[in-house]
Formats: C-alpha cells, sequence, structure tokens
C-alpha cells in the first residue's frame, strides 16, 4: 500500500473549489439526465523522457476511467491533426474530426518517479477548459497519478466532484456454497490493487470506511457471536469494539464527523439500533427501543438524522430518525408490495439508496430523503447493498448469479443507464466506497 503522502500534487486548482473556468464551462454534461451520446474525447500524451510502455499503461488508465463513467468516448479520427502538448491546439481541425473535448500531455519518468502534464481543451469554443496540471508520483504510484488526471478531467466537464482515486472496501468470497471463505479486502475502485485485511479463518460481513479512509469496520463471528471490529488499514491491525457474549452486534456505520458508530445489536430476540463513541466504544447506548427489528443504520451526510431498515409496520420498510432516535418517520411506500432493506445516504443527502424485495428478486433503488421520487436502478435480478461513490453519482452493489449462487460486484449511475460489473477476479460482495484519496 502506498504511502499516505506518497503522490505529490503539484499544480494550482487540485486543492479546494475547481477554477471559475471549469465550473462554466460550455461542455458540461448533467449527469442526472443520463446520456444519450457520449462526448467524443481524445487523448494525446507524449513520451517527455524515459516513459516507455508506461505512458501506454497510465493513458489506458485515463481512458478507461472516463469511458466507464458512459458519459464519454475515446476518439481517434483518422483526419486528426497533428497535436503536441507545447503547441497551439489546431481548434478548426479538432472540430472538423468531430472531437470534442482534447487532452494533451507528457509522461516523464526519471529513476523512481513519474511526472505527469495534461492540458484540456474544449474544441467547440474554441479556448482551454482551465489551467494545465502538473502530477508528480513514487513510481509504484503511477495508476493513482493517472487517475488523479481522470479525476481532473472528469471534474472540470461535468462539475461534479471526482470519485476515480478512491478505494472499495468488500468480502472477497471463495470456496463452495457450503463452505464459503469471506474475508475483507481493499482495492481501487476499478478492481486494481486488492489488499487482503483479514485471514481465511475468520467468518466476516459489512466493512465500512471511515470518513478519513484510513479504518474500517466491519462485522466478525471470530468469537462465535457477532461482534463489531474496527481494523486499520495502513497496519493491518484490528481491536473489537463491542465484547457481549449475550448480544450479537453487526451492521456499523461511522457518522460523517468519525466521532460516533452507529450499529444494530440483538439481545434476547430484540433488535434494536445503538450508537457508541469511537473515543471511548464501553459509551454505548440504545437510540430505538421496542419489538420491531431495527437494523442497518446510515447516517444523513450532516449528522443529524439516520435512516434505518425496520419491520414496524409488519412488513421491512425504511424510516428516517434524528440522531438521538426521536423523531421516526416511515419514508417507503412502494406499489406491488415487497419490503425494503439495507438504505444508504448519499453523501450529497439528496438520496437515499436501497435494496428492494419483491417476489421476482432484489433490485437497487434509490429515493430522497422524504420517500418521494423512487426509482429502481436495476430490475429482474438478485441485486444488494448499494453503496455511494463519493461524489453521490454512482453505486456499487452486490449482484448473485442464481445459476451458480455466487456473487460479484457492479456499478451503475443513478439514471440507470450506465450498469457495469467490477473488473474483479475474486467472487465478491458487502462493498463500501471510501472516501477521494488526498
Amino acid at each position: 500500500m502506498m504511502r499516505r503522502a506518497a503522490l505529490a500534487l503539484l499544480a494550482a486548482g487540485l486543492v479546494g473549489p475547481l477554477p471559475a473556468l471549469a465550473q462554466d464551462a460550455p461542455l458540461r454534461i448533467e449527469i442526472t439526465e443520463g446520456v444519450v451520446r457520449p462526448m467524443p474525447v481524445t487523448l494525446r500524451f507524449e513520451d517527455a523522457g524515459g516513459a516507455g510502455d508506461l505512458m501506454t499503461d497510465i493513458t489506458a488508465i485515463i481512458a478507461d476511467d472516463l469511458q466507464g463513467t458512459g458519459l464519454f468516448e475515446m476518439a481517434e479520427p483518422e483526419a486528426a491533426p497533428v497535436s503536441r502538448f507545447d503547441r497551439t491546439v489546431d481548434y478548426i481541425g479538432w472540430k472538423a474530426a468531430g472531437t470534442e473535448a482534447l487532452i494533451t500531455g507528457q509522461v516523464t519518468v526519471d529513476d523512481d518517479t513519474v511526472m505527469l502534464r495534461f492540458r484540456l481543451f474544449d474544441v467547440f469554443a474554441g479556448q482551454p477548459l482551465g489551467d494545465g496540471m502538473q502530477f508528480v508520483s513514487p513510481r509504484e504510484g503511477w495508476r493513482r497519478a493517472a487517475h488523479k488526471v481522470a479525476d481532473q478531467i472528469y471534474a472540470r466537464i461535468t462539475g461534479e466532484t471526482p470519485y476515480f482515486d478512491s478505494r472499495i472496501a468488500f468480502i472477497g468470497e471463495s470456496g463452495s456454497a457450503t463452505e464459503r471463505v469471506k474475508r475483507v479486502g481493499v482495492m481501487d475502485y476499478d478492481g486494481a490493487g486488492v489488499k487482503w485485511l483479514t485471514s481465511k479463518d475468520d467468518l466476516v460481513l459489512s466493512p465500512r470506511f471511515s470518513p478519513d479512509g484510513q479504518t474500517v469496520l466491519y462485522t466478525s463471528f471470530a468469537s462465535g457471536v457477532p461482534q463489531i471490529m474496527s481494523l486499520d488499514v495502513e497496519t493491518v491491525t484490528s481491536t473489537a469494539l463491542t465484547r457481549d457474549p449475550r448480544a450479537m452486534s453487526f451492521a456499523p456505520r461511522f457518522s460523517p464527523d468519525g466521532k460516533w458508530i452507529a450499529f444494530s445489536r440483538e439481545s434476547g430476540g430484540n433488535t434494536d439500533i445503538w450508537i457508541m463513541e469511537v473515543a471511548n466504544p464501553s459509551f454505548a447506548k440504545p437510540i430505538t427501543l421496542g419489538p420491531a427489528i431495527d437494523t442497518a443504520p446510515s447516517w444523513s451526510p450532516d449528522g443529524r438524522h439516520i435512516v434505518f431498515e425496520s419491520d414496524r409496520s409488519g412488513s421491512s420498510q425504511l424510516y428516517t430518525m434524528r440522531a438521538d432516535g426521536s423523531e421516526p418517520t416511515r419514508i417507503s411506500f412502494g406499489d406491488g408490495g415487497g419490503g425494503y432493506g439495507e438504505p444508504a445516504w448519499s453523501p450529497r443527502g439528496d438520496r437515499i439508496a436501497f435494496t428492494r424485495h419483491t417476489k421476482e428478486g432484489s433490485a437497487i433503488g434509490v429515493m430522497r430523503p422524504d420517500g418521494s421520487g423512487e426509482d429502481l436502478l436495476s430490475e429482474g435480478g438478485r441485486d444488494s447493498g448499494p453503496s455511494w461513490a463519493p461524489n453521490g453519482r454512482v453505486l456499487i452493489f452486490t449482484r448473485l448469479n442464481p445459476e451458480d449462487e455466487v456473487s460479484h460486484l457492479h456499478s451503475v449511475d443513478i439514471t440507470g443507464r450506465n450498469m457495469r460489473p467490477v473488473a474483479l477476479n475474486d467472487a465478491a460482495s458487502d462493498p463500501a466506497w471510501g472516501p477521494l484519496l488526498p
């Protein structure tokens, strides 16, 4: 795992708000509307010294990131004009070739250091789109540097927060259906760079990142009774946060400020939602009480509310409440019967993702926090466990193949039009998207 400070970001404009030109750009794409025709984008990178095959690998990562959104297509027009990083752009020629956005760049490799420079141009408007940028990283960090370049291109064209340079925690699965081995892993958002955090000897579930991405919570069955563990991603050391052999604790989630953990606790046949203080895990208290099964809590991004799953109405439905447990309000009322579960509040605060169960199977959906605007993004399958990308515009979830009972990860944008499998060799489930890396 690369050191936290290994990637040096040297150009102005990466940290903090995007330049005004980027926000008002004529190339802006409205992601919420869906895209019928992807934007033609051309990449032109040069070997500025020592890059060799690594330049090809870097440009392939950038192209895969952009094309994978469904918003862009990589254009290689036959009649394209010659274009170099340090030359004036022939806007008329590129417009005639059908390219709408042009990215020129250079890759330099010096000993163990990789430097990427790039510039982005709006071909139709005939102007640069923001300032040029430069990224310097250790050689082993070249994938992150490529993701950083793609992040900036995506952000400048769409006006949205990027998400390519992020990690996903998940449960890797192996073995037969009756003897399934599960362990916690983390990977790059695109399935590369897998790092295993737990052994094959411990049955584990439900990993969840901390707001800073340095800690993963998960549920462990090592003691025979499900308990919540906290694991440092860098050192791969874990600590038990709950230890009560008389109660099952599971489904943990950090509050947005990282100071609290909401989780489910079952004792004596009753399941309620509890919260514990991160700085003092021994201080824990219930925020729901009653005969119903209350579980799967997820915080709103401002930390003031929690959405959860409950059968208090007679079937599994979604409710919101204040973070102290007051004012519970039912928000799911879908037609056609079936239940709702596994809610996840978007980091933007504008939507709640969920799993909807029907007699035909289960699907991933989204709704507004008041329950309006329900929209199913998948259908006719066995999909579950949605988790939001850092920008609140893409979801990752588990899809179970009914033929072999093997789970794999898929992603979909909020329009439901860009459904994609995650390129991960292992069977996997329970994904949890972490924050954008610094």
